[in-house]
Protein backbone atom coordinates (compact mmCIF):
# COMPACT_ATOMS: atom_id res chain seq x y z
CA UNK A 1 0.00 0.00 0.00
CA UNK A 2 1.10 3.44 -1.00
CA UNK A 3 0.07 7.07 0.47
CA UNK A 4 1.49 10.72 -0.65
CA UNK A 5 4.10 12.26 1.72
CA UNK A 6 5.54 15.39 2.39
CA UNK A 7 9.01 14.35 0.45
CA UNK A 8 10.51 18.30 1.60
CA UNK A 9 10.31 17.14 5.17
CA UNK A 10 12.55 13.88 4.81
CA UNK A 11 14.98 16.25 2.83
CA UNK A 12 14.58 18.62 5.86
CA UNK A 13 15.75 15.85 8.36
CA UNK A 14 18.42 14.82 5.98
CA UNK A 15 20.04 18.45 5.52
CA UNK A 16 19.52 18.93 9.67
CA UNK A 17 20.97 15.72 10.42
CA UNK A 18 23.82 16.28 7.66
CA UNK A 19 22.91 12.87 6.31
CA UNK A 20 23.93 11.82 2.87
CA UNK A 21 20.96 10.23 0.94
CA UNK A 22 22.95 7.06 0.23
CA UNK A 23 23.23 6.97 4.21
CA UNK A 24 20.27 7.12 4.63
CA UNK A 25 19.33 4.36 2.30
CA UNK A 26 21.97 2.35 3.91
CA UNK A 27 20.37 2.48 7.30
CA UNK A 28 16.78 2.16 6.05
CA UNK A 29 18.04 -1.09 3.99
CA UNK A 30 19.63 -2.34 7.22
CA UNK A 31 18.28 -6.46 6.95
CA UNK A 32 16.80 -6.23 3.54
CA UNK A 33 17.46 -8.39 0.52
CA UNK A 34 16.34 -5.70 -1.57
CA UNK A 35 17.72 -2.18 -0.37
CA UNK A 36 14.89 0.51 -0.90
CA UNK A 37 16.23 3.20 -3.40
CA UNK A 38 15.78 6.37 -4.15
CA UNK A 39 12.91 6.36 -6.50
CA UNK A 40 11.58 3.98 -3.91
CA UNK A 41 11.84 6.91 -1.13
CA UNK A 42 11.64 9.94 -3.22
CA UNK A 43 8.79 9.79 -5.20
CA UNK A 44 5.59 11.65 -4.45
CA UNK A 45 4.10 8.05 -3.00
CA UNK A 46 5.90 5.75 -1.11
CA UNK A 47 5.42 2.21 0.56
CA UNK A 48 3.81 2.24 4.12
CA UNK A 49 6.49 -0.32 4.77
CA UNK A 50 9.22 1.99 4.00
CA UNK A 51 7.77 4.44 5.89
CA UNK A 52 7.77 2.94 8.81
CA UNK A 53 11.46 1.92 8.32
CA UNK A 54 11.97 6.04 7.77
CA UNK A 55 10.35 6.37 11.19
CA UNK A 56 12.28 3.64 13.06
CA UNK A 57 14.99 5.79 12.10
CA UNK A 58 14.21 9.21 13.13
CA UNK A 59 11.37 8.27 15.60
CA UNK A 60 9.17 11.35 14.14
CA UNK A 61 5.87 9.57 14.52
CA UNK A 62 4.69 8.49 10.72
CA UNK A 63 2.11 11.89 11.11
CA UNK A 64 4.97 14.16 10.58
CA UNK A 65 5.82 12.28 7.26
CA UNK A 66 2.31 12.97 5.92
CA UNK A 67 1.91 16.73 6.98
CA UNK A 68 1.81 18.81 4.17
CA UNK A 69 3.12 21.76 6.19
CA UNK A 70 6.59 23.04 4.81
CA UNK A 71 9.25 22.11 8.06
CA UNK A 72 10.93 24.84 9.90
CA UNK A 73 14.32 25.43 8.30
CA UNK A 74 15.08 28.61 10.80
CA UNK A 75 17.71 28.52 13.08
CA UNK A 76 15.17 29.12 16.22
CA UNK A 77 13.94 25.12 15.14
CA UNK A 78 17.69 23.31 15.19
CA UNK A 79 20.75 23.66 17.07
CA UNK A 80 21.96 22.24 13.73
CA UNK A 81 20.91 25.42 11.50
CA UNK A 82 22.35 27.83 14.16
CA UNK A 83 25.75 26.32 14.76
CA UNK A 84 27.63 24.36 11.87
CA UNK A 85 30.36 22.70 14.16
CA UNK A 86 30.87 20.93 18.11
CA UNK A 87 33.43 19.80 20.33
CA UNK A 88 32.71 16.29 19.02
CA UNK A 89 31.99 14.53 16.19
CA UNK A 90 28.60 13.61 17.03
CA UNK A 91 26.85 10.01 16.04
CA UNK A 92 23.63 10.12 14.52
CA UNK A 93 22.31 8.44 18.15
CA UNK A 94 23.47 12.14 19.56
CA UNK A 95 22.09 14.21 16.98
CA UNK A 96 18.85 12.07 17.24
CA UNK A 97 19.02 12.94 21.26
CA UNK A 98 19.68 16.76 20.94
CA UNK A 99 16.85 16.98 18.08
CA UNK A 100 14.52 15.79 20.76
CA UNK A 101 15.31 17.98 23.76
CA UNK A 102 14.97 20.58 20.64
CA UNK A 103 11.62 19.71 20.42
CA UNK A 104 10.81 19.23 23.81
CA UNK A 105 12.30 22.71 24.68
CA UNK A 106 10.05 24.39 21.35
CA UNK A 107 6.98 22.62 22.95
CA UNK A 108 7.53 23.42 26.46
CA UNK A 109 8.10 26.76 25.50
CA UNK A 110 4.59 27.17 23.60
CA UNK A 111 3.11 25.97 26.40
CA UNK A 112 4.69 28.19 29.23
CA UNK A 113 3.56 31.25 27.21
CA UNK A 114 -0.40 30.15 27.17
CA UNK A 115 0.04 29.55 30.54
CA UNK A 116 1.95 33.15 31.43
CA UNK A 117 4.77 31.39 33.15
CA UNK A 118 7.82 33.82 33.42
CA UNK A 119 10.47 31.43 31.92
CA UNK A 120 12.99 34.18 31.12
CA UNK A 121 16.47 34.26 31.68
CA UNK A 122 17.11 35.71 35.10
CA UNK A 123 21.04 35.26 35.17
CA UNK A 124 23.32 38.04 33.09
CA UNK A 125 25.46 36.64 30.36
CA UNK A 126 29.34 36.55 30.84
CA UNK A 127 32.36 36.07 28.63
CA UNK A 128 35.63 34.17 28.53
CA UNK A 129 37.06 38.16 29.71
CA UNK A 130 35.66 37.35 33.11
CA UNK A 131 37.68 35.54 35.63
CA UNK A 132 36.10 32.03 35.81
CA UNK A 133 36.81 31.73 39.82
CA UNK A 134 35.52 34.83 40.59
CA UNK A 135 32.19 34.08 38.63
CA UNK A 136 31.97 30.72 39.97
CA UNK A 137 32.52 32.14 43.89
CA UNK A 138 29.40 34.40 43.06
CA UNK A 139 27.02 31.80 41.53
CA UNK A 140 27.89 29.64 44.59
CA UNK A 141 25.87 31.67 46.99
CA UNK A 142 23.24 31.31 44.21
CA UNK A 143 23.23 27.81 42.68
CA UNK A 144 24.95 25.36 44.61
CA UNK A 145 22.62 23.30 47.00
CA UNK A 146 23.31 22.34 50.57
CA UNK A 147 26.26 19.47 50.60
CA UNK A 148 25.17 15.89 50.70
CA UNK A 149 27.52 13.44 50.29
CA UNK A 150 25.15 10.99 48.14
CA UNK A 151 26.15 11.83 44.79
CA UNK A 152 22.13 11.01 43.05
CA UNK A 153 20.71 13.23 46.32
CA UNK A 154 23.53 16.01 45.58
CA UNK A 155 22.69 16.25 41.35
CA UNK A 156 19.08 16.28 42.40
CA UNK A 157 19.69 18.89 44.48
CA UNK A 158 22.02 20.96 42.14
CA UNK A 159 18.61 20.61 39.07
CA UNK A 160 16.13 21.92 41.54
CA UNK A 161 18.11 25.14 42.26
CA UNK A 162 19.24 25.74 38.44
CA UNK A 163 15.13 25.35 38.32
CA UNK A 164 15.06 28.08 40.82
CA UNK A 165 17.21 30.51 38.31
CA UNK A 166 14.89 29.37 35.05
CA UNK A 167 17.35 26.79 33.93
CA UNK A 168 15.57 23.07 32.65
CA UNK A 169 17.97 20.77 33.40
CA UNK A 170 17.03 17.18 31.84
CA UNK A 171 18.63 13.79 31.87
CA UNK A 172 18.40 11.35 29.16
CA UNK A 173 18.96 7.22 30.03
CA UNK A 174 20.65 5.03 27.52
CA UNK A 175 19.87 0.99 27.64
CA UNK A 176 22.23 -0.99 28.22
CA UNK A 177 21.26 -3.06 24.73
CA UNK A 178 20.82 -0.34 22.66
CA UNK A 179 23.46 -0.93 19.74
CA UNK A 180 24.46 2.59 19.18
CA UNK A 181 24.63 5.04 22.19
CA UNK A 182 24.95 8.78 21.99
CA UNK A 183 28.80 9.52 22.07
CA UNK A 184 27.91 12.76 24.22
CA UNK A 185 28.02 13.56 28.15
CA UNK A 186 25.92 16.82 27.83
CA UNK A 187 24.88 20.03 25.64
CA UNK A 188 23.53 23.46 26.39
CA UNK A 189 20.66 24.96 24.32
CA UNK A 190 19.81 28.46 24.19
CA UNK A 191 18.00 30.05 25.75
CA UNK A 192 17.92 28.23 29.28
CA UNK A 193 18.03 24.00 28.54
CA UNK A 194 20.84 21.68 29.94
CA UNK A 195 21.18 18.32 29.04
CA UNK A 196 22.80 15.21 30.46
CA UNK A 197 23.30 11.99 29.76
CA UNK A 198 23.05 9.26 32.67
CA UNK A 199 26.41 8.00 33.81
CA UNK A 200 27.30 5.07 36.41
CA UNK A 201 29.55 7.76 37.75
CA UNK A 202 27.63 10.51 39.06
CA UNK A 203 30.90 12.46 39.89
CA UNK A 204 31.09 12.70 36.16
CA UNK A 205 27.41 13.57 35.51
CA UNK A 206 28.20 16.63 38.72
CA UNK A 207 31.01 17.85 36.88
CA UNK A 208 29.39 18.13 33.56
CA UNK A 209 26.08 19.98 34.82
CA UNK A 210 28.45 22.04 36.07
CA UNK A 211 30.80 22.49 32.70
CA UNK A 212 27.08 23.00 31.10
CA UNK A 213 26.32 25.58 33.18
CA UNK A 214 29.72 27.49 32.02
CA UNK A 215 28.34 27.67 28.39
CA UNK A 216 24.80 28.98 30.02
CA UNK A 217 26.21 31.70 31.41
CA UNK A 218 28.69 32.25 28.41
CA UNK A 219 25.25 31.54 26.82
CA UNK A 220 27.43 29.72 24.05
CA UNK A 221 25.88 26.82 22.70
CA UNK A 222 27.68 23.18 22.71
CA UNK A 223 27.44 19.33 22.39
CA UNK A 224 30.76 17.44 23.55
CA UNK A 225 31.77 14.26 25.15
CA UNK A 226 34.00 15.27 27.93
CA UNK A 227 36.68 13.83 28.75
CA UNK A 228 36.51 14.00 32.78
CA UNK A 229 39.65 13.52 33.95
CA UNK A 230 41.69 15.63 31.72
CA UNK A 231 39.78 18.74 33.03
CA UNK A 232 42.68 20.97 33.31
CA UNK A 233 43.45 19.97 29.79
CA UNK A 234 45.84 23.18 28.08
CA UNK A 235 44.96 22.50 24.55
CA UNK A 236 41.28 23.01 24.45
CA UNK A 237 39.42 26.30 23.12
CA UNK A 238 39.79 28.96 25.12
CA UNK A 239 35.56 28.51 25.73
CA UNK A 240 36.38 25.32 26.89
CA UNK A 241 39.22 25.87 29.23
CA UNK A 242 36.99 28.63 30.76
CA UNK A 243 33.92 26.70 31.26
CA UNK A 244 36.37 23.50 32.82
CA UNK A 245 38.19 25.93 35.10
CA UNK A 246 34.01 26.98 36.06
CA UNK A 247 33.23 24.01 37.20
CA UNK A 248 36.02 22.92 39.22
CA UNK A 249 35.78 25.78 41.11
CA UNK A 250 32.11 26.06 41.32
CA UNK A 251 32.70 22.25 42.51
CA UNK A 252 35.71 22.74 45.04
CA UNK A 253 34.29 25.72 46.90
CA UNK A 254 36.36 26.62 50.10
CA UNK A 255 39.01 23.56 48.91
CA UNK A 256 40.53 25.43 46.73
CA UNK A 257 42.39 28.20 48.45
CA UNK A 258 43.46 25.14 50.57
CA UNK A 259 45.19 23.02 47.49
CA UNK A 260 46.87 26.31 46.42
CA UNK A 261 49.12 26.60 49.01
CA UNK A 262 50.09 22.41 49.32
CA UNK A 263 53.89 21.94 48.44
CA UNK A 264 54.28 20.04 45.73
CA UNK A 265 52.91 16.27 45.87
CA UNK A 266 55.46 13.73 45.91
CA UNK A 267 56.19 10.28 47.44
CA UNK A 268 57.65 12.13 50.90
CA UNK A 269 54.10 13.55 51.42
CA UNK A 270 52.64 10.52 50.22
CA UNK A 271 51.38 12.39 47.30
CA UNK A 272 48.82 14.34 49.73
CA UNK A 273 46.53 11.52 49.91
CA UNK A 274 44.60 11.82 52.55
CA UNK A 275 44.22 15.45 51.62
CA UNK A 276 42.79 14.96 47.90
CA UNK A 277 40.67 12.11 49.21
CA UNK A 278 38.99 14.37 51.58
CA UNK A 279 38.47 17.07 49.06
CA UNK A 280 36.69 14.60 46.74
CA UNK A 281 34.71 13.45 49.32
CA UNK A 282 33.36 16.74 49.85
CA UNK A 283 33.16 18.21 46.77
CA UNK A 284 32.23 15.28 44.40
CA UNK A 285 35.26 16.11 42.36
CA UNK A 286 36.88 12.44 41.65
CA UNK A 287 40.66 11.92 43.24
CA UNK A 288 42.07 11.44 39.96
CA UNK A 289 40.12 14.82 38.26
CA UNK A 290 41.82 17.04 41.58
CA UNK A 291 45.19 15.35 40.90
CA UNK A 292 45.29 16.33 37.02
CA UNK A 293 44.46 19.77 38.36
CA UNK A 294 47.79 19.69 40.25
CA UNK A 295 49.47 18.48 37.21
CA UNK A 296 48.07 21.52 35.20
CA UNK A 297 49.23 23.78 38.40
CA UNK A 298 52.89 22.38 38.82
CA UNK A 299 51.87 20.72 41.74
CA UNK A 300 53.10 17.64 40.62
CA UNK A 301 55.11 16.37 38.37
CA UNK A 302 54.39 14.60 35.22
CA UNK A 303 56.24 11.22 36.67
CA UNK A 304 54.54 11.38 39.62
CA UNK A 305 50.91 11.93 37.98
CA UNK A 306 51.93 8.88 36.05
CA UNK A 307 52.36 6.96 39.05
CA UNK A 308 49.49 8.16 40.87
CA UNK A 309 47.33 7.72 38.13
CA UNK A 310 48.41 4.18 37.08
CA UNK A 311 47.45 3.77 40.87
CA UNK A 312 43.95 4.97 40.45
CA UNK A 313 43.96 2.62 37.05
CA UNK A 314 44.72 -0.79 38.73
CA UNK A 315 42.80 -0.18 41.53
CA UNK A 316 39.97 0.48 39.23
CA UNK A 317 40.89 -3.35 37.66
CA UNK A 318 41.13 -5.19 40.57
CA UNK A 319 37.33 -3.98 41.96
CA UNK A 320 35.99 -4.68 38.23
CA UNK A 321 37.23 -7.63 38.35
CA UNK A 322 35.66 -8.65 41.77
CA UNK A 323 32.43 -7.64 40.38
CA UNK A 324 32.91 -9.86 37.57
CA UNK A 325 33.63 -12.78 39.83
CA UNK A 326 30.93 -11.73 42.05
CA UNK A 327 28.14 -11.59 38.89
CA UNK A 328 29.93 -15.24 37.77
CA UNK A 329 29.32 -16.86 41.37
CA UNK A 330 26.03 -15.79 41.13
CA UNK A 331 25.44 -17.04 37.50
CA UNK A 332 26.62 -20.51 38.56
CA UNK A 333 24.46 -20.84 41.82
CA UNK A 334 21.43 -20.03 39.79
CA UNK A 335 21.07 -16.44 40.87
CA UNK A 336 19.08 -14.20 38.07
CA UNK A 337 20.99 -10.94 38.21
CA UNK A 338 17.99 -8.24 37.43
CA UNK A 339 18.71 -4.80 36.44
CA UNK A 340 16.25 -2.20 36.60
CA UNK A 341 16.45 0.69 33.68
CA UNK A 342 17.63 4.09 35.62
CA UNK A 343 14.80 6.85 35.94
CA UNK A 344 15.65 10.41 34.98
CA UNK A 345 15.84 13.02 37.09
CA UNK A 346 12.83 15.60 36.57
CA UNK A 347 13.45 19.33 37.18
CA UNK A 348 11.19 20.64 39.27
CA UNK A 349 10.37 23.62 36.79
CA UNK A 350 9.49 20.86 33.95
CA UNK A 351 6.86 19.25 36.17
CA UNK A 352 5.57 23.10 37.72
CA UNK A 353 4.98 24.41 33.82
CA UNK A 354 3.28 21.19 32.70
CA UNK A 355 0.94 21.44 36.17
CA UNK A 356 0.34 24.82 35.25
CA UNK A 357 -0.20 24.15 31.74
CA UNK A 358 -2.52 21.34 33.01
CA UNK A 359 -4.60 23.77 35.11
CA UNK A 360 -4.88 26.49 32.72
CA UNK A 361 -6.56 23.88 30.11
CA UNK A 362 -3.95 24.12 27.96
CA UNK A 363 -3.15 19.99 27.62
CA UNK A 364 -5.51 17.28 28.96
CA UNK A 365 -4.36 14.36 31.12
CA UNK A 366 -2.94 12.34 28.28
CA UNK A 367 -0.54 15.15 27.28
CA UNK A 368 0.77 15.09 31.03
CA UNK A 369 1.69 11.83 31.15
CA UNK A 370 3.65 12.11 28.06
CA UNK A 371 5.45 15.11 28.73
CA UNK A 372 6.45 13.60 32.01
CA UNK A 373 6.89 10.23 30.69
CA UNK A 374 4.45 8.70 33.82
CA UNK A 375 2.19 6.08 33.62
CA UNK A 376 -2.00 6.71 33.52
CA UNK A 377 -2.10 5.90 37.31
CA UNK A 378 0.56 7.92 38.48
CA UNK A 379 -1.01 10.91 37.53
CA UNK A 380 -2.73 11.79 40.59
CA UNK A 381 0.73 12.11 42.19
CA UNK A 382 1.61 15.02 39.71
CA UNK A 383 -2.42 16.49 39.69
CA UNK A 384 -4.93 17.13 41.84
Amino acid sequence: MKVEHNISRLKHLLKMYKLSVSDFLSKISDGLKRPISEKDVFSERIEIGHLKRIDKLFEKGIHYYLDPKAPENSKEASVFFRKENFGTDLNFRAKKIVSQFEELKISISAIAKLAELDTKRKIPKFSIKDNPEKVANEFRKILYPSFTSKRRDFLKALISKFAESNILVFEFVETHNRKEKANIDGFFLKPNVIVLKRHQSFRREIFTLAHELGHFLLNKEEIELLDYNVIADKHLSSIERWCNDFAYYFLVGEYGEMLKNIEPAKASNDYHFDLIKTVSENTHLSQIALFTRLLFKNQISQSNYNKVRNDFEEQFKKFQEEKDREKELQKEKGIKIRGSVAQPISSPLFISTIQAAFYEGIINEYDVCKKLNIKPEKLDKFIQ
